[in-house]
């Protein structure tokens, strides 16, 4: 356990720069007087590490130092192995980049590790994409990142959920992928100033200014994404409809499409079941119950029941009688 600490320890210094005790007592779970004795243990060994005291002060190792020591074990090998490449990262250009540092990272490995590579990719394989989606193109994309690298303000145009263009100068704070869909989180430079989020396949075309802006300290971009997704799932519309529906849609509802039962349905005598059910909108919930035919009637809202019949005998309308008829 030791020796997997101190090279975690050594690795931490070479990849990270110099650290305070403190910093690698946290990420090692240690205590600081742990770190001192492993940084003794080291400097035995003929490891270049050093501590310097006071402000400004830390544990680090000589400019020059590097080691191609990888430290992992069987699991941590294979758990490598199984990465891919998201489509996301190649779209930032960065895929062959990516590829080229996993390469060098298994060849890093003892023989008897690699050779555990092609059984684990025939055995384990991560698709990040979702059934039927189609690569959504994003043409901005590697002028964004320019922005983002080196934090400087953009003029962008950007058509919104609405249709509206909208001409906006930003700073952009940070890109984020979810299911290989860009977004970026940025703040307009009109007041008010407040964070938001722009999906970056709808910004149409946007202009690199030389203009530099100052990124706010405190600003964490995993932490702000984890809170705006929380937001906007608690927040997203809900169109409520009371349905009943055939014992076997019910069952189908329960196990396929969970989210959308409200409350467990009640049994009634002619075996159908009340249902509440949930979807974002009266077009979606019209369009989803179109789709399960004569196995759902709906009760409530009025307005749904209404639009569901109208859709229903404009559909028997185009198909005569005799039609179904043969």
């Amino acid at each position: 356990m030791r020796a997997d600490r101190l090279l975690s320890l050594l690795m931490l210094l070479q990849t990270r720069g110099p650290l305070t005790a403190l910093e690698l007592a946290r990420e090692l779970e240690v205590t600081e007087r742990t770190i001192y004795r492993d940084v003794l243990a080291l400097s035995t060994a003929g490891v270049p590490v050093f501590s310097e005291r006071g402000p400004g002060g830390g544990i680090s190792l000589l400019e020059d130092y590097r080691t191609n020591l990888t430290g992992l074990n069987p699991q941590e090998a294979r758990a490598l192995f199984m990465l891919s490449i998201p489509s996301a990262l190649d779209q930032l250009g960065v895929g062959i980049e990516l590829r080229s540092a996993l390469l060098k990272l298994s060849a890093a490995l003892p023989k008897s590790r690699r050779a555990d590579e092609t059984g684990t990719r025939q055995r384990i394989h991560l698709d990040p994409g979702a059934w039927f989606e189609t690569e959504e193109q994003a043409p901005q994309l590697k002028t964004v990142q320019a922005a983002v690298w080196q934090d400087k303000l953009l003029d962008i145009l950007y058509l919104s959920e609405f249709g509206a263009r909208l001409e906006m100068r930003i700073a952009p704070y940070g890109l984020v992928a979810k299911t290989n869909i860009w977004h970026l989180v940025c703040a307009r430079q009109e007041k008010p100033r407040a964070l938001r989020v722009l999906r970056v396949a709808q910004i149409k075309s946007a202009a690199l200014l030389n203009e530099q802006f100052q990124r706010p300290d405190d600003f964490d971009l995993p932490a702000f994404w984890k809170a705006w997704c929380e937001d906007f799932e608690t927040s997203r519309p809900e169109y409520r409809v009371l349905a009943r529906v055939s014992p076997i849609l019910a069952q189908t509802l329960a196990e396929n499409r969970p989210e959308t039962l409200q409350t467990p349905p009640p049994w009634q005598q002619d075996g159908w079941l009340e249902v509440n059910l949930s979807f974002e909108s009266l077009e979606a919930a019209r369009t989803r119950i179109l789709g399960y035919g004569g196995a759902i009637e709906v009760l409530e809202p009025l307005a749904l029941r209404l639009s569901v019949i109208d859709f229903a005998c404009q559909v028997q309308a185009r198909y005569p009688a005799k039609d179904a008829l043969g």
